[in-house]
């Protein structure tokens, strides 16, 4: 019933997405000039809310739009109604819908659907990842070099840290094949089915990551912060929006970028 109710929370939202696609004229920024909101996000968010609500009332709500609803629950459901929103609003088709359902607060079932590419991206713990019902792995390339790799970024107003990233791309591209970025969760679903040898991004939100994490895992690839560390998906009423840094691969090639980065 949970993945169920998944799959229809996504293809619904991603229904209301290619609507819209395309027509949008309006939107209102949010913290940054890189993060913005429409009217589309919102019908979205909204729409995934009802459908699982409707089947798990007492269970947790996490939305990128609405915040943390904390029903006490083991069961946490983290909802991104449009990653890519940028993308989405300049006519751009990298886009999608994350969901990731959490069981004390570690994830247990994720999806993520590309709607224009009707592709949806599915695993459960334990159980292998899937694209449109067809088993995917990460790459098996070992030579960074022969890599495309996507590292994504915003602005950012904190002291050096665009510094930082532009240290960051530099070692990357002068070690691997070339660099990409959509700046979506398309760089982490083309990691997790081997198009892309990794991804990274230090400046992310849970509802970008815990899904595409659980999906690139059970792929057989790795995610971590850029230390190496392991990725903490607790929520808490305070702190649920606190940023993440998230490296995905295939555990040789992940274990080759930590090394490089943090020379």
């Amino acid at each position: 019933m949970m993945k169920q109710t998944l799959h229809t929370a996504l293809y619904d939202a991603g229904k209301i997405l290619l609507a819209n696609f395309g027509k949008i004229n309006d939107y209102t920024v949010k913290e940054s000039q890189s993060s913005i909101v429409t009217k589309t996000d919102v019908d979205s968010e909204k729409r995934i809310m009802q459908v699982i609500s409707d089947e798990f009332p007492a269970h947790n709500l996490l939305g990128e739009e609405t915040g943390f609803r904390n029903k006490k629950s083991e069961y946490t459901w983290v909802v991104d109604p449009i990653d890519g929103t940028s993308n989405f609003a300049a006519g751009i088709p990298w886009f999608g819908v994350i969901i990731c359902v959490l069981k004390d607060f570690k994830p247990l079932m994720a999806g993520c659907y590309l709607p224009v590419q009707d592709q949806l991206y599915f695993a459960e713990i334990n159980k292998g990842a899937t694209l449109n019902g067809n088993r995917i792995s990460v790459s098996k390339e070992r030579d960074l070099k022969n890599i495309l790799m996507a590292y994504s970024l915003d602005f950012s107003d904190e002291p050096g840290k665009t510094k930082q990233e532009a240290k960051t791309i530099e070692l990357l591209v002068q070690n691997i094949r070339n660099l990409r970025s959509t700046n979506c969760l398309i760089d982490f679903c083309y990691t997790a089915d081997g198009k892309l040898g990794g991804c990274a991004n230090r400046t992310t939100k849970i509802w970008d990551i815990a899904g595409p994490a659980l999906i690139i895992q059970e792929a057989g690839g790795i995610a971590t912060n850029l230390q190496g560390k392991k990725l903490d998906f607790s929520v808490r009423d305070e702190d649920y929006g606190r940023n993440f840094e998230i490296l995905a691969a295939n555990k040789i090639l992940h274990k080759k970028v930590i090394s490089l980065l943090n020379k």
